[in-house]
């Protein structure tokens, strides 16, 4: 039994939620036709106990036409006691000689009680057959009464409730739950910089030390490497500094931004990788907070190269697409992803490496959509030959107004 609660609460219900989402659709889709099976039993036996009480009603109206009897007892306890089910009788000429439970205008004439019964006739003619009354020479009319007919949809409107409410609940614990993420986000973030900043602060005095030491000279290229890197390092504290806050949006050189980006990557990765930028003009400029958004650079490229296992090319092609965005396609030729997953790649913990955290495109997509205003997704994928992404940034301060306005930006 323990094993079986723990398999249970182990469950990853995040990396299944499809296979939920699809559990909670069919248990929910069972409980609704469960709910109209049993109300449709419960209309049917309704249904058919007005049918007899109808029935009853037209064998005294008839038994009472062809008898001099005391009739008190059949006039109040069975004619009289009809006080839910519409009836209308007619005589030969089919005109309407007595109705009861239909409803009329307030203060209606006799045009429009003519009208109202009238109307009443032919809906009472498509549901039920009259009954005859052969003695008297009636046609009794009638109809279901309003409860039947309320209980006969109230299953519908019952699920439609319950549908609103669950949709409303759903979206208010998702929000509750993302903006729940966003301040462990945002706190792990600042954490991470803040702890961040005293071994680096201690690692720039060290270097500052050896230029002014006597290894200087012998060791000139490695310190200045090391010194890359301890910047490298301060960027990234910034970064996180970055995601923990409002981050500052102003337009940047979009060339020179990868450019830079890729040129310090490239020592850094496999020299069987060739990495290459194409782009129709050098004077392109895009709303971007430079730090933040040279990690997302850095984060495709490193997936890419993970994808490559060290050998292939990585391309970059910058486009105007129109006057609001600007286009970065990211093109690598590794193994490709399966269409069925090009929304997934972006889900925190999906990770093709064995020892992948599943974070960098996550990280990406909120950098890009969340603090940019743009778009990020996989513009195509062919398994085997490679992937292309596919970011697209505002081209203008215009255009990021409106995300600034709405305080998702901060200029």
């Amino acid at each position: 039994m323990k094993n079986r609660f723990q398999d249970l609460t182990s469950i990853d219900f995040y990396k299944n939620k499809k296979q939920v989402k699809w559990l909670v659709f069919f248990v929910s889709v069972l409980i609704g036709s469960g709910s109209i099976w049993y109300t449709n039993l419960l209309v049917d036996e309704l249904r058919e106990r007005e049918n007899r009480q109808i029935q009853l009603l037209s064998s005294a109206l008839d038994y009472a036409a062809t008898t001099s009897e005391n009739l008190t007892f059949i006039n109040q306890e069975i004619i009289q006691q009809n006080y839910s089910i519409p009836i209308i009788m007619v005589d030969a000429q089919g005109d309407p000689i007595e109705f009861r439970n239909i409803k009329f205008k307030s203060n209606p004439d006799r045009q429009d009680s003519l009208k109202t019964l009238s109307k009443e006739l032919l809906e009472m003619q498509e549901e039920y057959e009259p009954i005859y009354l052969q003695e008297a020479e009636i046609r009794v009319f009638y109809r279901n009464s309003e409860l039947l007919t309320n209980l006969k949809y109230y299953p519908y409107v019952q699920l439609a409730v319950i549908l609103v409410f669950g949709l409303l609940a759903f979206a208010l614990f998702n929000q509750s739950k993302i903006s729940e993420q966003n301040r462990v986000w945002a706190g792990l973030t600042k954490e991470t910089a803040h702890q961040l900043g005293t071994p680096i602060a201690s690692l720039m005095a060290w270097i500052d030390y050896l230029r002014n030491s006597p290894v200087w000279e012998e060791n000139k290229e490695i310190i200045q490497e090391m010194d890359k890197d301890v910047v490298k390092l301060r960027m990234v504290t910034e970064r996180f500094s970055s995601i923990g806050s409002k981050p500052v949006i102003r337009a940047e050189n979009l060339y020179a931004v990868i450019e830079e980006t890729i040129t310090y990557l490239r020592p850094r990765i496999s020299t069987k990788i060739d990495m290459q930028i194409h782009s129709d003009t050098k004077d392109l400029d895009a709303m971007m907070n430079k730090p933040l958004f040279e990690w997302v650079i850095e984060n495709i490229c490193k997936n890419a190269v993970d994808a490559m296992k060290g050998k292939g090319s990585i391309t970059i092609d910058i486009l105007q697409d129109s006057d609001k965005y600007v286009i970065v396609d990211i093109t690598d030729t590794g193994k490709g992803i399966d269409r069925r997953n090009f929304r997934k790649v972006f889900n925190p913990g999906f990770s093709t490496r064995q020892r992948g955290w599943g974070l960098g495109l996550t990280l990406a997509k909120r950098i890009v959509e969340g603090y940019h205003g743009g778009r990020i997704f996989v513009k195509n994928s062919e398994v085997g030959k490679g992937t292309t992404f596919r970011i697209m940034l505002l081209g203008n301060l215009e255009d990021a107004s409106q995300f600034i306005t709405e305080g998702i930006l901060e200029y």
